[in-house]
């Protein structure tokens, strides 16, 4: 998309995505095997605002782990984790989602075509469900 300058670009469209980590990732290199793809910006960038994260079933405390990737998910770079604490299912119990705070007032803002990818400190059987909300410009 082309630009005209000292005009303000604001995002094009908006976009969600969800991934699903159940495999415990340990390896906090580049080379993150565990970690899942979540979503990826598009060709003028991105403006992340939501990033959360909830269980499916019964879960121990985990890390949740966020790797970025400028070079298609060769190199994942860890970016931000938080503890996501120990949850017990029950069909009278408000599952607590973990919001890492992004917002449209505190963005996390990515290139072009850069790509978010999260993993889980602790396996976790039916797994933990990150949802991201953005917008891309």
């Amino acid at each position: 998309m082309a630009v005209t300058p000292n005009s303000i670009v604001t995002p094009q469209g908006p976009r969600s995505a969800n991934a699903i980590c159940a495999t415990a990732n340990t390896d906090y290199s580049d080379a993150a095997v565990n970690a899942v793809k979540l979503m990826a910006a598009g060709p003028n960038g991105a403006r992340l605002t939501r990033l959360q994260a909830i269980p499916r079933a019964t879960a121990p405390a985990t890390q949740l782990q966020v790797f970025r990737s400028s070079d298609g998910g060769v190199t994942r770079r860890l970016f931000r984790t938080q503890l996501m604490p120990a949850q017990t299912m029950s069909a009278t119990v408000e599952m607590a989602q973990s919001d890492f705070g992004y917002s449209d007032a505190n963005p996390v803002m990515l290139s072009a075509d850069e790509e978010l990818y999260v993993g889980i400190g602790v396996a976790a059987g039916s797994g933990v469900c990150f949802t991201a909300e953005w917008g891309d410009y």
